[in-house]
């Protein structure tokens, strides 16, 4: 079989890694791919942007691509999957339609309600100065959302008026989010525990995978700006066999039934991110039509089962349900990120001590390229270093004594990744 992953990230290298494994696998093509996809034996990088829908339908057509896995959201908003559907392509992705989980929140939103599902309360507004009265009757904390793709950092969770206030004009009247921006989303916030639960769907059956826990912003103890993940671990201990069942039974079965009562039929992962009070009540933040990143990497460092073969017969509509098959050990992943990220940052520097993998360690690259047969830096989030432990802290433990040798100018990263379930298990 040949397998096309599409898209540049951690979580598409992570991706290739997974379908590697696979024995129904003999060639894996990433396009673009990064420096670390290059670097692996039997994976090669095709260079078509992974918005170039045109270019990869016609790639993997002339290439005879028996599957194509989408990684990111951008192409998947813009109809990737119905354009390679629309030439008897296989593509493993929700359609357009479906895609607007992600693509629009205040579509998202909508259909929580309409189908009700539990979320934050919220208004949704164009105007700036409607936006602005509105939020003078709001409690702080308050959160504040673009309503389209900003690459994780449209979402402002305000402790104070004025810091909401810059938040909606950075949207409504500083257009920072380009079109993205248009219409804000002005939120309740939520007190809780978050937590990331990725399902994979052929619009019927829901194979649920291993919980984790996301870590977005930049600094230690979740302060800083948001970006696009710092970290995360595999499996989340909020998500309790109860919480999970809660979860199964009021998020995602009615998600996938409530798609289908209005005629779009799901197929791809689906991810909700999900907060869990301290009664285990639930209620949903936001949708992702895809893995998350940085929630593939230690998700799939655990997975035993054959992704492809899942990612294979979803896509043909005929997902049965299976026990999927883990590893128990804990995972946990330290992204690694160029200095000024999630702002403006340098790019082109030599990375350094890059280690071997191992079974226990794998280094997942981002941001990166090959240069003269040397791995340089190439974006914000450039490695998440991943590691296996037998309870979080020695994972914790694992990646980090890992990371303590991989340099290069201005890198920085946090150090406290895990830290919730540490103190479960301290």
């Amino acid at each position: 079989m040949k397998v096309l992953i599409v898209g540049s990230g951690g979580r598409e290298h992570a991706l290739a890694w997974k379908a590697k494994l696979s024995q129904l696998v003999d060639e894996i093509y990433v396009a673009p791919g990064n420096g670390g996809t290059a670097s692996e034996v039997g994976i090669s990088n095709v260079e078509i942007a992974s918005d170039d829908l045109v270019g990869l339908a016609n790639f993997a057509q002339i290439n005879e691509v028996d599957l194509t896995i989408v990684g990111p959201e951008v192409p998947l908003v813009e109809g990737i999957t119905d354009e390679f559907e629309s030439l008897n392509l296989n593509c493993f992705g929700p359609s357009k339609k479906a895609a607007q989980l992600e693509g629009s929140k205040e579509f998202m939103k909508d259909f929580l309600t309409r189908h009700e599902i539990p979320t934050a309360t919220y208004k949704s507004f164009t105007d700036l100065d409607t936006a602005l009265d509105y939020l003078k009757q709001s409690s702080i904390p308050i959160v504040i959302k673009a309503d389209g793709l900003a690459a994780g950092k449209g979402v402002t969770v305000a402790q104070s008026y004025d810091e909401a206030e810059k938040a909606i004009k950075a949207c409504l009247e500083k257009n920072t989010f380009g079109d993205a921006g248009n219409k804000v989303i002005v939120e309740e916030f939520l007190e809780g525990e978050e937590a990331s639960f990725i399902v994979l769907t052929d619009g019927k059956t829901v194979l649920p995978l291993a919980s984790s826990q996301d870590h977005k912003t930049r600094d230690n103890e979740d302060k800083g700006p948001n970006t696009g993940g710092m970290g995360a671990y595999s499996p989340a201990p909020v998500v309790t066999n109860q919480v999970h069942k809660k979860i199964m039974h009021e998020v995602i079965q009615p998600t996938i039934q409530g798609l289908s009562k209005e005629g779009i039929n799901y197929c791809g992962f689906l991810y909700a991110g999900l907060m869990i009070d301290t009664q285990q009540n639930i209620k949903v933040l936001e949708f992702n039509c895809r893995f998350g990143d940085p929630e593939t990497q230690p998700i799939l460092m655990r997975l035993e089962s054959d992704l492809i073969e899942l990612c294979y017969q979803a896509s043909k509509r005929e997902l049965q349900q299976i026990e999927l098959q883990w590893n128990p050990k804990v995972s946990l992943g330290v992204v690694m990120a160029a200095g000024g990220y999630p702002y403006q940052y340098e790019k082109g520097y030599t990375i350094e001590g890059l280690p071997l993998e191992t079974e226990n360690l794998k280094v997942f690259h981002a941001g990166t390229k090959v240069k003269d047969n040397l791995i340089e830096t190439n974006g914000g989030r450039v490695l998440c270093v991943t590691a296996l432990g037998k309870n979080t802290t020695e994972a914790q433990l694992n990646a980090y004594n890992c990371v303590e040798q991989i340099k290069w100018k201005d890198c920085f990263y946090r150090t406290d990744i895990g830290y919730r379930a540490i103190k479960r298990e301290s």
